[in-house]
């Protein structure tokens, strides 16, 4: 108890804006033509996972030129840049460089042509359907903006590039090269996203589980092939691999606690070759998404246990049992240290409007930003929180027409950028200088 009070302690510290508020916010929309050049630059050059070497540069470049210390390659393809001003807290900002392997269909003037191979092996297009593009652009702003205003804070400023956040293994990269072992370890983390479920420069925040742990699970059905005319004389694996998909859906509908949110998605499904011929395998391709380890292992331990079982119930020998493949790297899920967070959506409210700060729900999307927090969360108090894209009107209309609307990683994504990228720099200037007051 004493534990919590004494963060609560250190929450209440942190109530007040921080000096010239309006000047911070002057000087962000004053910069918007310039960061929009910047963002468009970015938008018509992406770069896959693990592939970001000229978006690191531009990162890397705009850092060095504020006056930050900079290292790159980090975790490959990541950027670390800090800026040490005196005694105090420790407090890490983070925005992820890579785009997805999409083909753009936005129709914008800078719509990205890029084309690449994926670490799949897959040729395709290249867009930054998910955003990334603004989380960049404001980072940059963020970095100038802090080390233009060193009298307004003390402390210890980490800005990260992170690579691979779309396969979910950048921060995990960055970890293994020693980050929290070359540098300090955060006091506090912090990020945002864009959003399309949210009004243009509306900040949403979701206090504890944010987003979801990640799996990618393969099952291997096998069976015996011949002839479509003499199904007797086969064990038909598109009969069994058809009665696990059916299966799992139990999971969630009849395992899982409906307070603990699950998903169990077959995504593809594989077999065979032509009408008249019985084949002797099949291939599910699953995604599994969970909140808590717990849930986690009861949907893998489930699929695990129905595809053995219905191998048993088709008359399979041992040999031939489905396999059941978990993917080692998974993404984890993202915790929101919960008075941290309702704290900040306090402040951001008292900012911004509480029209513009609203609390969210949690989403069962994968994030790997979590990890940077995971290792010690007693210590760590971690956010990241979302930034809308998406004009009121157009939400609006669409709701009053039932229409959907294209969301993240759709080819069709084109955020308000300049509402995301503004908003974003100056919530998180403004975070980091309350969380970092200068010492009288």
């Amino acid at each position: 108890m004493k534990h919590h009070l004494l963060a609560a302690a250190a929450l209440v510290a942190f109530s007040a804006a921080p000096a010239r508020a309006d000047a911070i916010h002057d000087r962000i929309q004053a910069d918007l033509p310039g960061l929009m050049e910047i963002y468009k630059d970015l938008h018509q050059n992406p770069e896959l996972s693990f592939q970001e070497h000229r978006s690191a540069k531009i990162m890397a470049d705009a850092a060095r030129a504020a006056g930050f210390d900079v290292t790159e390659g980090v975790g490959k393809t990541g950027v670390v840049a800090i800026l040490r001003n005196g005694p105090g807290p420790v407090v890490l900002i983070r925005a992820d460089m890579d785009a997805l392997p999409v083909v753009e269909q936005t129709g914008l003037p800078y719509a990205s042509k890029a084309r690449g191979v994926s670490t799949a092996g897959v040729e395709s297009g290249i867009m930054h359907a998910c955003g990334h593009d603004t989380h960049m652009t404001a980072w940059i702003e963020t970095a100038r903006v802090m080390a233009a205003n060193k009298d307004k804070w003390s402390g210890t400023l980490i800005m990260i590039g992170q690579p691979a956040e779309e396969v979910g293994l950048g921060a995990s990269a960055m970890l293994e090269d020693g980050l929290f072992k070359r540098w300090p370890k955060p006091d506090y983390t912090l990020a945002f996203h864009d959003s399309a479920d949210l009004a243009s420069g509306t900040i949403g925040v979701r206090p504890g589980f944010a987003l979801a742990n990640v799996d990618s699970v393969d099952i291997e059905v096998h069976g015996v092939g011949g002839h479509g005319a003499y199904p007797n004389l086969t064990k038909d694996p598109i009969v069994l691999a058809s009665a696990i998909v059916m299966r799992l859906q139990t999971l969630v509908s009849r395992e899982a606690s409906p307070f603990d949110p699950s998903v169990v998605t077959v995504g593809s499904f594989h077999a065979g070759a032509k009408h008249n011929i019985i084949s002797d395998s099949a291939h599910l391709q699953l995604t599994v998404r969970s909140y808590s380890d717990e849930s986690r292992s009861l949907l893998i331990d489930g699929i695990k246990r129905i595809a053995h079982a219905e191998g048993e119930a088709s008359g399979l020998p041992e040999e031939l049992m489905p396999v059941v493949t978990v993917e080692p790297n998974y993404t984890k899920a993202t915790w929101n240290t919960p008075a941290f967070s309702m704290d900040m959506l306090g402040f951001f409210q008292a900012r911004f409007g509480k029209d513009r700060a609203v609390e969210t729900g949690p989403v069962m999307a994968g994030e790997d930003f979590g990890e940077f927090s995971r290792s010690d969360r007693d210590h760590t108090k971690s956010l990241i929180f979302w930034v809308g894209g998406r004009p009121a009107s157009v939400i609006d209309e669409a709701k009053r027409a039932g229409k959907v609307l294209p969301g993240l990683h759709s080819p069709f994504w084109a955020p308000e950028a300049d509402k995301v990228i503004g908003t974003g720099a100056e919530a998180l200037v403004v975070s980091a200088i309350r969380l970092m007051p200068k010492k009288r």
